[in-house]
Order: C-alpha cells, then structure tokens, then sequence
C-alpha cells in the first residue's frame, strides 16, 4: 500500500470537504481553479479550501490566493521541492474532511461538481471513490477531447479489470473518502508519473467506486506540463512498467505481457508524434523503448 495517513486529531472540525490545490509553477493559471470553487463552495464549515505550494521558483502562487481566494482560501508552502506524488501526499495529511478533492492548480471544476459528488456520496455510503468524466483541455481552455465513459461503474462496484491497462480517469473529476487514505496509505512516492493511476485501481478495488456519466471538471494537457517533459524521455512509459509490476503482484489475472504490449505500443505512437513535429531528441528516447520492450515480449 502507500505511505501511512493518519487519521484527523479528536476535537478538530471535520466539514463534508477538504479541496486541496496542490501547485508548482502553474499561478498564472490559479485564479480560474479558485474561482471555479469558490463560485459553488459552501461556507467554511462545510468545506475547506487550501493551495499547498511545493514551493515553486518561477511565480508566486500565494499572491494569486490573497487576490482571488477571499479569504476564504488557506495556503501552505513546502520548504523544500518535494515533487508531485509527495505534495499529493501532502495534501491528505493537511486535509480534515471527510470527502478529499485533489485539484490540480491549473485545472478547474465545472459547476455542479461538488453538489452532484456529494449526492453520490451520501446515497453510496459504501463506496470510497466518486469522480465523473472530464474534458480535456488545452493551456488556453480549449476543448480537446471527452475522458472515456466508464460504464461498469456507472453503479457502484470493486471490478478493476477494465482500468488495470488502461487509466479513463482524470484527476480533478476524482474525490476519495479520507478513510479511505487512512486505511490504505497514500499515494506510492516511487510512482513519478502513474501514481494517480495506482491510487485510484486501489480505491475502487479495495473500497468500491462509482462514476457520473458526465463531463463535470476539466483536465489541462500542455506542452509546459510535467506530463509532457515525461512523454518526451519516455520516463512515463517507464513509469507505466513499474505500475505494471505493483498490478501483476496485487491482481490474479493481471496479462504482463499484454501490459508490456500497450506500452511498446503507446511509446511507438509517441515517438510518431514527436517525428511528426520534428523533436528528434524524444522520437529517439521512445523508439528506444518500444524497441527494447517489443524485444523483450
């Protein structure tokens, strides 16, 4: 499992929700996640709000919360850069709700998000993860694409096979119960770029899930993203095959080989598309690991 969460101290107010906004070097895009939240968040006694900066070095994310938040916003600064699993970490041990939000500073939530979340939650009680689909973006909000459907979740339920090869998910359309970080650890630090992915196979797997059938939050994908430095090194591929090994040691049935398949075939068509718009470096880097992994099948 994950590192260990601790469970709220007795006596300290627990509201519906913790929204926490993990950020790094995103503040010019931090004003429309605030406001986003802002416009649908009820009083502080229902939910908590804070950015935790893992402590960025090209803008000041904590101007942008005394200017948009209101007041109404915490903020917390790492000490030291942490990297992103760390910070999500992070996250879970300042949060105090029952219901956490991971929102990533430069995404935002569409409106409904936390009332139509909350009604799952309270009529599936049983259930640890409650999310919906997302659009996807890019770093001007334009529309991209529609996160794929879900439908063996669309009622609640634990069959993680569907998501073992595949991650429809995107994390601004994902809440977790706290418990549930209580019971089964936080995310896995040695995850750099899927750690999102394993975090969220485990809720549904050990502590039940379901899905809205629609679009509630949107998901920004950009060149500048970390998702994209890790796509041009092949390191979120690599990623991936130490993924794969946590699922074949944790699932009966989990197909290796098949697993190793999706990524030579995933880093072929990510070497195409840096060939495609002449960035040499990266076509190399995953045409040398589709090559090694198609060699090794």
């Amino acid at each position: 499992m994950g590192p260990r969460i601790e469970a709220v101290s007795p006596g300290i107010p627990r509201p519906t929700w913790s929204v926490m906004i993990p950020t790094y070097n995103c503040a010019r895009l931090l004003a429309t996640t605030l406001n986003s939240v802002l416009s649908q968040t009820p009083g502080p006694e229902s939910m908590q709000i804070e950015v935790v900066d893992d402590c960025s070095t090209r803008d000041d994310p904590e101007m942008i919360v005394r200017e948009f938040g209101g007041g109404r916003v915490a903020f917390y600064r790492q000490p030291h850069n942490v990297g992103a699993t760390e910070n999500f970490n992070a996250c879970i041990r300042r949060s105090v709700g029952h219901l956490i939000h991971i929102l990533h500073g430069d995404d935002w939530v569409l409106p409904g998000f936390y009332d139509r979340v909350e009604l799952s939650a309270r009529r599936h009680q049983e259930i640890a993860f409650i999310g919906s689909r997302a659009f996807v973006v890019d770093e001007g909000g334009q529309l991209e694409s529609l996160s794929p459907r879900t439908p063996t979740l669309e009622r609640p339920g634990k069959d993680v096979t569907p998501f073992v090869y595949a991650n429809p998910f995107r994390t601004p359309a994902i809440v977790v119960r706290r418990q549930f970080y209580e019971a089964a650890g936080g995310f896995i630090p040695e995850l750099i770029h899927t750690a999102d992915w394993e975090m969220w196979v485990r809720a549904i797997g050990y502590g039940g899930g379901c899905v809205i059938n629609h679009p509630l939050a949107c998901y920004r994908h950009f060149a500048a993203n970390e998702t994209n430095r890790l796509a041009r090194t092949a390191e979120g591929l690599r990623d991936f095959l130490r993924l794969g090994q946590i699922f074949e040691s944790r699932y009966g049935g989990f197909n290796r080989t098949a697993f190793i398949q999706m990524v030579a075939n995933a880093a072929a068509i990510q070497a195409r598309n840096f060939r495609q718009v002449h960035d040499v470096e990266a076509a190399i880097a995953n045409e040398n690991l589709c090559r090694e992994l198609t060699n090794g099948i």
